[in-house]
């Protein structure tokens, strides 16, 4: 291919690409990004998002016309792009800039925009699994009980990881267990009271935290993990099988692989993928198998 027609065909590439900042993301210090990103594509279609209603907007304005979009942020962020995606042939995209990043990391996206424009002009895509929460829906790890009450404190403050452990010890001290209760005759063997109820269709929460580390996003099901509370003097280990993805032999959790399924539990706050949500029970958790492509 000559010069000329190799500059033209990445700029038809890059003329199907959308770029989605969050510009809360990051620590609000999204414009090195921006700064890179017009030295590489020339005039390159993005939106700064003031807000989720802004964002659904730009993307409905240029549904049509655009093949990827790219997420700026975090899994929040991630999700919100997302859900416009679902169960179509459009592709996601992630420049990660979040707190944890954790899709981005399951998903193999870094903050190398150079090596995440290749993957643009190769345009290789799969379908993922993603899931809903009485119809809401998450890409990621979603729970409630003590992490639901981690995030909705967290959210207070100026985040990053050292905030996250700083609430999370805090909360620990004064946290009661929720109370879950199954609707499918099946399930209610494990119907009792727990430290926190996580839904994971990936393997991790982020800062390679791994609270699900057999969960895969690409085979229909979903692990609802059932973690009950522990003796403060066993945070230490806990934290160490977290990280070290030995939690599936932990004796304070127990995985249930699932497609579909319905309960109750004593408490409203949860988060999905990691931002704050009020959520009434009953609790349906759902499986859309194969319903998103994200660029490979």
């Amino acid at each position: 291919m000559l010069p000329d027609q190799e500059a033209f065909s990445i700029f038809a590439v890059m003329e199907k690409a959308a770029f989605i900042i969050n510009p809360f993301s990051a620590k609000k210090n999204y414009q090195p990004f921006l700064d890179e990103l017009k030295k590489k594509v020339d005039n390159p279609l993005y939106y700064i998002s003031e807000s989720i209603p802004g964002t659904d907007d730009f993307i409905k304005e240029h549904f049509d016309k655009v093949d990827i979009f790219v997420a700026i942020g975090g899994d929040g962020t991630i999700s919100t792009v997302a859900r416009k995606l679902i169960n179509t042939d459009k592709i996601l995209a992630i420049f990660p800039a979040g707190s944890g990043n954790g899709f981005s990391n399951e998903t193999k996206f870094n903050k190398n925009l150079d090596e995440l424009l290749e993957k643009i002009k190769a345009r290789a895509s799969r379908k993922i699994d993603t899931f809903t929460v009485n119809g809401r829906l998450s890409i990621n790890v979603s729970g409630t009980g003590f992490d639901g009450k981690v995030v909705k404190e967290f959210e207070k403050t100026s985040r990053g990881f050292k905030n996250y452990i700083k609430v999370s010890l805090k909360t620990f001290f004064n946290y009661k267990p929720i109370k879950v209760q199954f609707s499918d005759e099946a399930y209610q063997q494990y119907n009792g009271r727990y430290l926190m109820l996580n839904i994971a269709n990936t393997r991790q929460f982020g800062n390679n935290a791994y609270i699900a580390p057999n969960a895969s996003k690409s085979d229909g099901l979903v692990d609802m993990v059932l973690v009950k509370k522990f003796p403060l003097t066993y945070s230490a280990l806990f934290a160490f099988r977290m990280f070290t993805k030995r939690l599936k032999d932990d004796e304070y959790v127990t995985y249930l692989p699932v497609s579909e399924i319905s309960f109750k539990v004593t408490t409203k706050n949860w988060h999905l993928d990691g931002e704050f949500n009020t959520i009434e029970s009953p609790v349906h958790v759902k499986v859309l198998p194969a319903s998103l492509n994200i660029l490979v």
